[in-house]
């Protein structure tokens, strides 16, 4: 009977687990639905401010604004998006796996990274890769501050010279099933070559406007990029806990049905050994 005691202890350990894995879907799922509205509802802000920000770069006839105008790249910034935690499946591991073959792919270039989340920050942390700045706390619900504070600290390594150029590394928000790692341009900024229809009077001059619009963009695709790295964060941790709780069932099952056999094992061999002391007494 020891061994239908064990069992019946894994059964009770697989069983409270799997009440665990199944209360996180329930709460990703929740959390799930908020970020995917906010996803949803930041889309058309930040198609329109590029809009904008096209007609006055090609409205501009001045010297181009720093964030705009290219130079040699000598050291590349990449701002890396991760989450905090865990448990989510292979959600921090795709964004760490891509931004690792981009550092060993570029080494005749000077690679450095600004990383957003505690799991990147303490991954390339561990292997001594250029880490300029850190963000960690991020909550389960990214605030345009936190967008703001990120994008000065880009603009300030841009302007200074540090970086060259800067790229976001963040997740995309596809489905609950299909969140893709993307890597999209930060800076320098390259507004769309597409001729706007039209004519446009702008009040005050184009360069004005650029200078307050342009730090606006940053901030927008940031805060866009940590919006879909959240969703993409919830979406992937409730399937791994979904599947997770689906193993623990398939696993009480086939604990159920070897307690049953040890059980009937246990009651043949205790039969067995009656019938056996019955004969020899007769």
């Amino acid at each position: 009977m020891a061994g239908v005691r064990e069992i019946r202890r894994r059964i009770r350990s697989v069983s409270n687990m799997q009440q665990i894995t199944k209360a996180m879907k329930m709460v990703a799922a929740a959390k799930l639905r908020r970020a995917q509205e906010k996803v949803v509802a930041s889309r058309p802000y930040a198609r329109q401010i590029q809009d904008v920000l096209a007609r006055l770069a090609q409205a501009q006839t001045d010297e181009p604004h720093p964030l705009l105008a290219k130079r040699a790249v000598k050291k590349t910034g990449y701002v890396l998006i991760t989450a905090d935690t865990g448990l989510c499946g292979g959600y921090n591991s795709n964004l760490i796996r891509l931004t690792r073959s981009i550092v060993e792919e570029k080494t005749e270039k000077e690679i450095a990274l600004v990383t957003v989340g505690r799991k990147g920050s303490d991954y390339f942390a561990r292997r001594r890769v250029e880490i300029l700045s850190r963000f960690i706390g991020l909550g389960d619900n990214p605030d345009f501050n936190l967008a703001r504070k990120i994008a000065s600290e880009i603009i300030g390594l841009y302007t200074a010279g540090e970086l060259d150029e800067v790229y976001l590394i963040y997740s995309r928000f596809i489905s609950v099933l299909t969140q893709q790692p993307t890597v999209a341009k930060l800076l320098p900024i390259e507004p769309s070559t597409e001729k706007a229809e039209g004519d446009y009077i702008f009040e005050p001059s184009p360069a004005q406007l650029l200078e307050q619009l342009l730090p606006s963009y940053i901030e927008s695709q940031i805060f866009s990029a940590l919006l879909e790295s959240k969703a993409s964060e919830m979406g992937a941790r409730m399937t791994a806990m979904d599947s997770a709780t689906e193993n623990a069932k398939e696993m009480i099952e086939k604990l159920t049905l070897a307690m049953n056999r040890a059980r009937q094992a246990a009651i043949t061999t205790e039969i067995s050994e009656i019938v056996g002391g019955a004969a020899a007494l007769e």
